[in-house]
């Protein structure tokens, strides 16, 4: 029986950036329309199961609510405490539950949660975050559709599948944590409201993606060298702490309406599996926009990039795929 797993996170697009730029506010209403579209199209496309996480908006019973549909819905029966724990959680059950494909609703940080946990099961990711590289904007209905021909097995999975590569952080020797997107060392000491907005903190980023068309610290290492998911790269940038130090400035767009020049005083390719030593102490490390660690004076550091990322499917890939092979198509 085909299986699909949702992980929708009530937190996404509501931090501290709502504040100091102009990003988007989503609204639960509007994550619960989604979820209902992303419904109709697992139903539609023949998966009989889905597999839901729980979460204390109820995001998931209230897109329930009035749908009349083919397949059978359940919850995952786990402590929710609306903490990132409760997405690492609920993915690593999706995991040993070896569902079919996992869409989730969130941004970069939501998905770096899922992906800690969810092993090779692949992954839709919908944009409902603040500054996301990782997840896409699109369709509810169409990433319903997409995963449940990944679930189905109705397209070929080396034509639409991608395996993303990771930032890892050791500390001491032992992995700490991961990011998707973006590791950045800040100045400040203490993680306080989490968020990075303020780009005068940060002394060193490292980027597995550098995106054009993005909006956030991956913004900055696309105007030196462009870097997709699937480039063998990534790239580290050491920020001036002034324009007078710096051997080029970049512009980009660092936070939604939010425009800036940023010093650059050095930058050089990532290779999978290099080590970059972290050199500032202490510090602060935010993962995917968000501080998560603190790096005290005694401590040793480095990031590495690696090929051990989530497996990703493309939406336009799968979609393409079940149509060439006839999946939809009724002859009489």
């Amino acid at each position: 029986m085909s299986s699909v797993g949702i992980i929708a996170n009530p937190a996404a697009g509501k931090d501290i950036r709502r504040l100091v730029a102009q990003g988007r506010f989503v609204p639960n209403q509007e994550k619960v329309n989604t979820l209902k579209r992303i419904l109709a199209g697992l139903d539609a496309a023949g998966v009989r199961r889905a597999v839901i996480m729980p979460d204390l908006a109820m995001l998931g019973k209230a897109a329930l609510d009035g749908l009349n549909l083919v397949l059978t819905a359940e919850f995952l029966d786990m402590p929710v405490f609306n903490e990132e724990r409760d997405t690492t959680r609920a993915a690593g059950i999706m995991a040993d539950m070896n569902l079919g494909c996992i869409i989730t609703l969130g941004g970069d940080g939501t998905n770096r949660a899922v992906a800690k946990t969810c092993r090779d099961i692949p992954l839709i990711p919908l944009s409902t975050g603040t500054n996301n590289v990782f997840p896409v904007m699109t369709e509810g209905t169409l990433a319903g559709l997409a995963a449940a021909i990944t679930a189905r097995n109705l397209a070929d999975p080396a034509a639409t599948i991608t395996r993303a590569k990771r930032l890892e952080i050791h500390i001491d020797g032992a992995l700490a944590d991961i990011a998707l997107i973006d590791v950045a060392i800040s100045r400040e000491r203490f993680i306080g409201a989490r968020a990075i907005w303020d780009m005068t903190t940060i002394a060193d980023l490292y980027l597995a993606r550098a995106e054009p068309a993005s909006i956030g610290l991956s913004a900055i290492g696309a105007q030196l060298t462009p870097i997709g998911i699937t480039d063998p790269t990534g790239i580290h940038i050491t920020l001036a702490p002034n324009a007078s130090q710096a051997t080029t400035h970049i512009t980009a767009p660092i936070a939604p309406g939010t425009i800036t020049t940023i010093p650059i005083a050095h930058w050089r390719t990532l290779h999978l599996s290099d080590r970059a030593p972290i050199t500032l102490r202490p510090c602060t490390i935010a993962l995917d926009g968000e501080r998560a660690l603190t790096l005290r004076p005694d401590q040793q550091a480095y990031v590495q990039l690696t090929h051990a990322g989530p497996r990703v499917v493309s939406i336009d890939a799968a979609l393409r795929s079940a149509a060439l092979n006839g999946a939809f198509r009724h002859d009489t």
